[in-house]
C-alpha cells in the first residue's frame, strides 16, 4: 500500500518517505489544534513541521523542489505556520496589544526578506563576472572581496528561521498567561532580522567596486599571455552536474602528461562545483561575446569531449585544428555522429571506431580518423593479475534509456529486474553501477532501478555472511569521510566565497596533490572494499568507487551496448552484453562490434547459469581468445601506450596548425572576429 505512494511521490528512501507524511501531517493538524484549540497539540505539530521540513532539505531535495514547483515552497509554509500561529492566539483570548504586535512582526519579517532578498541579486549582480578561472593568478585584477558567507550562503533558510524566538516566546506566553517571554521573543525575532539586513546593505557598495567586464578579460589575458596555451579541452552541457562533468575529468590526466601546454574551456559556471582534481589552468566563459574577447594566439589544437551546441562558438577559429575525443568508445549511435564531420579529424581507440565512422557512408573522410587508443585505461589490472574473491562478483553496470527510443540500448527496463532475480539465485555477489542519468527521461527505468536496489537490499539482509571482518584501530567510515573531505579540498571544492572570490584566489596551489591525491583514492578504496567485505551487493552511484576499481573487483561484467563494454575489454576478463530483443546470436554480433567477444544473454536470462561456468571454471571460457582479438581491434595495440599514441596525435596536428598559420596572413590576436553588433547573441 505504502511502495505506491512512495513511488508516486518520486521519494527515493523509506526515511524521506516517512518525513515526508510527517510534513503533511503536521500541516494538517496545524489549522486543528489552531481552531479547536489545543495549545500542546499546535505545539507537537509546530515542532514536527519544523523538524521534518529541515530534514527534508538533505534527504530528499528532489522532492522539496517539486513541493516549491507547486507553490508550496519554503516561504509559502513558513508564513503558513505563522499564520496559523496567530489564529491559535486569537482563538485563545490573547490581548489585543499582543495580537497586533505579532500580526507587525511576522510582516515586518517578511518585508524584511523582500528586502533582503533584493538586496542579494544586487549584490551577486554586481560580482558576477564575465569569466571565471582556476589555477591561474587575477589577484591584479581588483576584484573586492565577497561578503561574510553568513550573509550570502543559505540566507533564505537563515532569514525564515528567524521567526523561532517568536514562535517560542508566544507559545510560552499562551501557555502561562504571561507576556514577558513573548514580548522578548519578538523583539529578538525583529531586531536579527533588522540586523542581518543592515549588514547587508553596508556590502552593497563594496560589490559595486567590481571591476567592469572589459578590466576582467584584459587581467585574464594577460595570464594568458604569460601561459601561452597550445591544447584547449573545451565542454559544454545545458545542464551540467556531476553526471555529465565525468566526461571532462576523465581526460585530465591525459591532458597533464601532454607534452603542450594544456586549457581547459568549460562554458557552464556549475561545472567547477564538479571538476576534478587538476594542476591545469581552467576557464569558464559563459558568453559567446566574451569566449570571442579572449586573445589565445598560440592555440593549435581544440578537443571536444562532447557533441553541443556550444561547440560552434569555438568552431569558428580557424587558427586552431578541431578534434572531437568523446567521452568513451560504443557502438552507439553517438559514437559515429555525422555531426562529427565538423571537426578537422576524429580520435578513436583503435580500427573499430574506424570502421564505425566508415560505416556511415559519404558522411566522414577516413584520413580524418586518427587512432589513439584509450589513455584512461591505465588503471585496469588485467585478468591475469586478478584475485578470485570466495564467491564470483558480478559488475552488472547497465546504461541509460538515451535520449530518445530510437537510441535506448538499457536492459533496466526491460529484464533488468529478472537478470538480478537469477544473479541472486545463482548466489553470486552483485555489484550494482547503473549509468548516473538512469530514470532521468524513462519512469519505467526509475521504477526498476529502484526495484534492483531494493532486492539487493533485502538479500543483504537474509545473507547471513560467514566473513568476520579483521579488527582495525581505525573507523573506517569516519577515515573514509576525512579522505573525501580531502579529495574535495584538492579538487578546490569546498573553497569559501562565490565565483568571483575564487576567482580572485585562483592561483596555482605551490603543491598540486597529485600524488597525495592518488595516495588517498587507493586508501579510500581499500578501506570501503575491506569494510564491505566480500560477500555483500554494492549498489555503486557516486564518484567513489570509480568504475575502474569495479572493474578491478569483478570477476565479469553484464552491460549494455555501451562505452563501458569496450573500456572493460582492456581487462581481457569475460563480459556478458544483454541481448533483450532475443535477437539470433549472429544478427547481433554483426551488429555490435564489441559483441564480438561476449557472452550473450537472453531476455530471460535462461543463459545465465552456463555464462557464470567462465567465472566458476576458468578454464571452461570459450571466449577467451575472442577478447584478446577483440581488444586489439576496439583499444588498438599496446605498444606503443595510448599516452604515447594520444601525445604524437596532438603534437602531430599541432605542427599542422603551425604551418598552416604561416602560410596564411596573420588574422589578428583575438581568439575569433569581434562578433557583429546585429547578430543574434548566441550565448
Amino acid at each position: 500500500m505504502l511502495q505506491p505512494l512512495r513511488a508516486a511521490l518520486r521519494i527515493h528512501t523509506w526515511g524521506g518517505f516517512a518525513l515526508a507524511l510527517l510534513l503533511g501531517a503536521s500541516y494538517a493538524a496545524l489549522p486543528l489544534f489552531a481552531l479547536l484549540p489545543h495549545l500542546w497539540g499546535f505545539i507537537a505539530a509546530s515542532a514536527v513541521s519544523y523538524a521534518a521540513d529541515a530534514w527534508l532539505h538533505r534527504l530528499e531535495p528532489a522532492f522539496i523542489r517539486r513541493l516549491a514547483a507547486l507553490r508550496v515552497d519554503r516561504v509559502t509554509r513558513f508564513l503558513a505556520r505563522d499564520v496559523l500561529l496567530l489564529m491559535l492566539a486569537v482563538r485563545m483570548e490573547a490581548p489585543e496589544p499582543v495580537l497586533a504586535a505579532g500580526l507587525f512582526v511576522v510582516g515586518a519579517q517578511f518585508g524584511i526578506l523582500v528586502l533582503y532578498t533584493a538586496l542579494h541579486r544586487v549584490i551577486r549582480r554586481e560580482r558576477t563576472l564575465p569569466v571565471a578561472v582556476r589555477n591561474m593568478d587575477m589577484s591584479d585584477a581588483g576584484i573586492p572581496k565577497a561578503p561574510p558567507p553568513l550573509l550570502l550562503r543559505r540566507y533564505l533558510r537563515r532569514m525564515l528561521h528567524l521567526d523561532l524566538p517568536m514562535h517560542a516566546g508566544l507559545l510560552a506566553g499562551l501557555a502561562t498567561a504571561g507576556w514577558a517571554f513573548t514580548k522578548a521573543g519578538y523583539a529578538v525575532s525583529l531586531g536579527l532580522s533588522a540586523l542581518l539586513l543592515l549588514a547587508l546593505t553596508t556590502q552593497v557598495r563594496r560589490a559595486r567596486r567590481t571591476p567592469e567586464r572589459e578590466e576582467i578579460i584584459a587581467a585574464l589575458n594577460r595570464q594568458l599571455a604569460d601561459y601561452r596555451p597550445e591544447v584547449a579541452l573545451y565542454f559544454s552541457f545545458a545542464a551540467v552536474s556531476r553526471d555529465f562533468m565525468y566526461q571532462v575529468n576523465m581526460w585530465i590526466e591525459t591532458l597533464e602528461n601532454l607534452d603542450r601546454r594544456p586549457l581547459i574551456i568549460l562554458r557552464e559556471r556549475a561545472s567547477f562545483s564538479y571538476l576534478s582534481r587538476t594542476r591545469l589552468p581552467v576557464v569558464c566563459v559563459p558568453r559567446a561575446d566574451d569566449l570571442a574577447q579572449l586573445e589565445l594566439p598560440d592555440l593549435k589544437v581544440v578537443l571536444y569531449p562532447g557533441n553541443a551546441g556550444k561547440n560552434v562558438h569555438m568552431l569558428r577559429v580557424a587558427e586552431a585544428k578541431h578534434v572531437f575525443i568523446g567521452h568513451g568508445d560504443s557502438d552507439k549511435l553517438a559514437s559515429s555522429n555525422r555531426v562529427s564531420k565538423v571537426y578537422d579529424e576524429i580520435w578513436v581507440a583503435g580500427r573499430a571506431g574506424r570502421d564505425r565512422y566508415q560505416r556511415i557512408r559519404h558522411a566522414i573522410d577516413d584520413a580524418a580518423i586518427v587512432e589513439v587508443g584509450r589513455p584512461q585505461l591505465a588503471p585496469i589490472r588485467l585478468h591475469a593479475d586478478h584475485i578470485p574473491g570466495p564467491l564470483p562478483t558480478v559488475l552488472y553496470a547497465p546504461t541509460w534509456e538515451g535520449w530518445s527510443d530510437d537510441d535506448c540500448h538499457t536492459s533496466v527496463i526491460p529484464m533488468g529486474t529478472e537478470l538480478v532475480r537469477a544473479l541472486l539465485d545463482e548466489g553470486v555477489r552483485v555489484l550494482y553501477k547503473p549509468h548516473p542519468l538512469t530514470g532521468k527521461r524513462s519512469e519505467e527505468a526509475a521504477a526498476a532501478d529502484r526495484a534492483i536496489r531494493e532486492m539487493l537490499e533485502a538479500d543483504n539482509h537474509r545473507r547471513q555472511s560467514a566473513e568476520t571482518l579483521p579488527d582495525s584501530a581505525v573507523d573506517p567510515e569516519s577515515r573514509m569521510q576525512e579522505i573525501r573531505e580531502r579529495l574535495d579540498e584538492l579538487a578546490g571544492r569546498n573553497r569559501i566565497g562565490d565565483d568571483a572570490e575564487q576567482t580572485r584566489d585562483a592561483r596555482m596551489p605551490e603543491h598540486t596533490g597529485s600524488d597525495e591525491w592518488h595516495d588517498l583514492e587507493a586508501e579510500w578504496h581499500r578501506l570501503f572494499w575491506s569494510r564491505t567485505g566480500p560477500f555483500r551487493h554494492q549498489v555503486i552511484t557516486g564518484q567513489l568507487p570509480t568504475l575502474y576499481e569495479c572493474f578491478n573487483q569483478a570477476d565479469i561484467l553484464i552491460s549494455d551496448v555501451s562505452s563501458v563494454v569496450a573500456d572493460f575489454v582492456a581487462s581481457l576478463k569475460p563480459y556478458v552484453l544483454t541481448n533483450a530483443d532475443d535477437l539470433p546470436d549472429e544478427e547481433f554480433r554483426a551488429a555490435y562490434t564489441t559483441a564480438g567477444g561476449a557472452y550473450l544473454l537472453d531476455r530471460a536470462c535462461t543463459r545465465l547459469p552456463e555464462i557464470l561456468r567462465s567465472v566458476r571454471e576458468p578454464r571452461h571460457d570459450p571466449m577467451a581468445l575472442d577478447r584478446h582479438t577483440l581488444k586489439e581491434y576496439v583499444l588498438g595495440p599496446d605498444q606503443p601506450t595510448s599516452m604515447e599514441r594520444f601525445n604524437t596525435a596532438v603534437n602531430t596536428l599541432a605542427d599542422t596548425a603551425l604551418l598552416h598559420q604561416q602560410e596564411n596572413e596573420p588574422s589578428g590576436t583575438q581568439l575569433v572576429p569581434a562578433l557583429d553588433a546585429n547578430r543574434t547573441d548566441l550565448s
